[in-house]
């Protein structure tokens, strides 16, 4: 399969994102004024599966290991810019007004970083023209081969795996100890911008530092969160802790569902 693509500068790609964001992409937005989430979600990591399964492999860089309970688990992280309406960087005339600072998600538009998801043009914004058959070969037997966004997604692999376990470390900070079952949702965060960044810098300053201050960081339970009862009473089978979606009362905390709830 060959796929062209060439940018048409619509501006539909640009409105209404959450765009996931290395932790240093993360403070320079939040420094630039904008918005950060945490979408949480987790996984059951009983046993160590073996190498060769790459995608188990692939989750496995993304996520850092903590107990909820008695279950052993691996909690993903992703940091996201979220707006509604338009990228507050996005001009009138369709041109980014933060070229050089736009995070990797956007460098790479529209490959994907996930190597577990294929390209298909029907699931981006772009209108028809930005995929005839005149524009450049972006894709071809289902390898991309443009060599500068294939740097760029390598960079933003490698940036995922590196940041995972300062990850736990940002959630000690905040206090984030809840996350959905893989697959049925996430449980999202929202800070204040100071206290995000706040968070951000200490991460930094503890990277920096080599770890120095990790063994003071406060212990915390981990905890999963659904609104569906096959779920919530599995997880009380096998002494996970748990919490029904509906309990998420704070104000900056909220539950988003991939299944109706039926509790």
């Amino acid at each position: 399969m060959t796929i062209h693509f060439g940018c048409t500068q619509c501006g539909k790609c640009c409105h209404n994102l959450k765009l996931p964001l290395s932790l240093a992409e993360a403070a320079t937005w939040l420094r630039r004024g904008g918005d950060i989430e945490l979408f949480c979600e987790a996984i059951p990591w009983p046993v160590e599966p073996p190498d060769t399964d790459a995608q188990a492999m692939h989750k496995r860089r993304l996520s850092f290991p903590v107990l909820c309970g008695a279950l052993p688990i691996r909690v993903v992280v992703t940091v996201v810019a979220s707006f509604d309406g338009a990228c507050p960087h996005l001009q009138s005339d369709g041109r980014c007004g933060a070229y050089e600072l736009r995070p990797r998600v956007c460098r790479i538009y529209p490959a994907e970083v996930n190597p577990f998801i294929p390209l298909t043009p029907a699931s981006k914004a772009c209108p028809p023209e930005a995929w005839s058959a005149d524009k450049p070969v972006f894709l071809a037997q289902e390898r991309l081969v443009d060599a500068d966004t294939l740097e760029v997604i390598n960079a933003s692999r490698l940036a995922a795996a590196h940041d995972a376990p300062l990850k736990q470390h940002l959630c000690a900070y905040l206090g984030v100890s809840s996350a959905a079952l893989a697959n049925e949702g996430f449980v999202i965060y929202a800070f204040a911008r100071d206290v995000m960044l706040e968070a951000l810098e200490r991460v930094e300053r503890l990277e920096r530092l080599g770890g120095g201050d990790a063994h003071a960081l406060p212990a915390s339970e981990w905890q999963f969160v659904s609104n569906r009862r096959a779920t919530v009473d599995a997880l009380a089978s096998i002494e996970a802790h748990h919490a029904v979606a509906s309990s998420l009362t704070e104000g900056h905390v909220r539950y988003m569902e991939f299944f109706a709830s039926d509790l």
